[in-house]
């Protein structure tokens, strides 16, 4: 088995980068007008790439037989460290931090000669060792010139993660900030392993794997002090939103200081202790005031209203877009092609914003069906041979991977547990689990439906809703609905209208209490063109959208859509 690099295969991935990135494809970029496209979708973790213009695809790891080799999950440990004490320039270094020795012996910090591959050579660092129940599991070292590693293919976990109080622990960005905090006397402090995800992370659920642990899950109350800049701040509403907010206090620095470490430098540890001490809690659902959500109003002073993200089709986007935390119900007549469009949706959302979905769709079954047909519209080849060329293994290797890594079926064993609380409590769990972002149910009528002997359908239906819509605004989750309409009536010419959100079956309330409504409706006669149209029927708020329609092209052969001003061209 070779041992390779991206960059034998011409492809540049920024240093430090890991997850996944689009980047130019060397490939079909140089001889392209726009040459730097990054039509490459590159996973640095399992090695692996896949270019949505040319359709080169291909990794670093293969197996016997040349195909791409999934990336187990097994983790090395680290060997034992050696028996040093810091050395004097670490104790001077510490000390200008406002560490203590005791601190430092406490948390097993020593001075270590490793190599560092942005210097290239041994150089001598401060060792934080990362420890689980008294056994080490990984080291981080950093030198003096603020270069980092840590032991390759080591599990990453908290640091001081024995330190976890059930009752209450502080959770950082860093070593530093860790010791800091228990300088000013506070020992239950943990740090994440990789500080926080830069800004244009978008997948964030490889690069919170150290939460999975019964310790963190067993923690009645977080205060979150992480650092205050752009990438704290999306690291500590991830962290709220896996959490639970009513489970979240969250620190505020003094003014001018970024971190925990800061404020013991230049203010002391009294300082520190004051500022964790009066960690607040995020304000309670359902009661503000102005002053509350002072940073939200000023965001939307300087920057407007919070717009929804893009589906991935130019012509959709002008009337809608997709935002977490709301609520969408999908109609159209059997056969339309709601659930196809819905499944492309999501794949355009995981591939170009990198949300994670949990599906819960009985009616695409088998399950590996379904599967096949979401690899599909992530590659834009067929499965399967016929006219068109299918996907070769390799390809099919690597977006099989890739859906792996952003899809997972909900499918109760029980046919009672197919129920909206079972599915909604099972989605809670991967939010905090895998990061989801979406959640698509299809149809709502496959569901168990235990509506009570003293409800009519129409209060089953608007309790039901409500709890959805808590829901995807409590976790930051996009739920969508497959709804069938009642029987509709064809017209004159023999076609089938569209149908309205009031079409739906059971209720009104499919129209009153949906955040957004879309009806998918095409002609279905033999000689149909493969024109569909998307009608936006209902948006609540306007900066996600407008009433209106788009066309799409579907492409039968790999089961996709096009946005018809632009048609797309399947590499062969």
């Amino acid at each position: 088995m070779l041992s390779e690099t991206f960059e034998q295969h011409g492809i540049n991935i920024p240093y430090g980068r890991a997850g996944e990135l689009d980047v130019p494809c060397p490939e079909c970029g140089p001889t392209r007008k726009k040459k730097k496209d990054p039509c490459l979708s590159v996973n640095v973790d399992e090695g692996t790439w896949f270019c949505h213009h040319c359709g080169w695809a291909g990794g670093l790891k293969r197996n016997d037989h040349g195909r791409i080799a999934p990336k187990p999950k097994t983790y090395t440990k680290p060997a034992p460290l050696k028996a040093t004490e810091l050395s004097d320039k670490a104790i001077r270094f510490l000390r200008d931090r406002g560490i203590t020795q005791a601190v430092a012996q406490r948390n097993r910090l020593s001075s270590q000669t490793v190599f560092m591959p942005q210097a290239g050579e041994k150089v001598s660092a401060i060792c934080f060792p990362y420890y689980r129940g008294g056994e080490l599991v990984n080291a981080k070292y950093r030198d003096g010139k603020k270069r980092f590693r840590m032991e390759k293919g080591a599990e990453r976990v908290l640091f001081g993660l024995d330190d976890i109080d059930p009752a209450c622990t502080v959770i950082v960005e860093g070593e530093f900030d860790k010791l800091a905090c228990e300088v000013a006397g506070w020992p239950n402090v943990v740090s994440v392993p990789d500080g926080a995800p830069t800004p244009e992370t978008k997948n964030y659920a490889s690069k919170f794997e150290f939460l999975n642990d019964e310790r963190v899950e067993s923690v009645e109350r977080w205060i979150i002090a992480v650092d205050c800049d752009e990438p704290g701040e999306r690291l500590s509403e991830e962290l709220c939103r896996r959490f639970g907010k009513n489970r979240c206090l969250i620190v505020e620095w003094p003014e001018g200081q970024k971190d925990a470490n800061d404020v013991l430098k230049k203010m002391g540890a009294d300082a520190l202790n004051e500022a964790l001490s009066n960690a607040k809690p995020i304000p309670m659902e359902g009661v503000f005031t102005a002053d509350d959500l002072r940073d939200d109003i000023d965001s939307l002073y300087d920057n407007g209203l919070d717009k929804g993200v893009s589906t991935g089709w130019p012509c959709l986007d002008q009337i809608y877009t997709v935002r977490p935390g709301e609520f969408t119900v999908v109609t159209g007549i059997p056969n339309s092609g709601k659930s196809n469009w819905l499944d492309a949706l999501t794949v355009n959302l995981a591939r170009e914003q990198g949300w994670n979905f949990a599906m819960f769709s009985p009616e695409n079954q088998p399950l590996s069906d379904h599967m096949a047909r979401i690899i599909e519209k992530y590659v834009g080849r067929p499965f399967h041979d016929g006219p068109t060329q299918r996907m070769d293994r390799d390809t099919m290797d690597i977006a099989r991977s890739w859906v792996s890594e952003h899809f997972r079926w909900i499918l109760p064993a029980d046919d009672a547990d197919w129920t909206i609380d079972a599915v909604l409590e099972r989605a809670a769990q991967m939010v905090y689990q895998y990061g989801i972002r979406g959640l698509v149910i299809d149809p709502w009528n496959e569901m168990e439906h235990l509506c009570p002997s003293d409800q009519t359908e129409t209060q089953y239906i608007s309790q039901s809703l409500k709890r959805i819509r808590q829901f995807g605004r409590r976790y930051g989750v996009h739920v969508w609905i497959v709804v069938h309409p009642t029987k509709l009536r064809k017209n004159e010419r023999g076609e089938y209208p569209v149908p309205t959100l009031y079409d739906c079956g059971g209720s009104a309330h499919w129209r009153n209490k949906a955040d957004n409504g879309i009806c998918v409706w095409r002609d279905l006669g033999p000689d149909a063109s493969p024109e569909v149209e998307i009608h936006v029927q209902k948006i609540r708020f306007r900066q996600i959208g407008q009433l209106g329609m788009g066309s799409l092209r579907y492409v039968k052969q790999w089961g996709g859509y096009d946005d018809s001003t632009k048609p797309r061209e399947i590499a062969i």
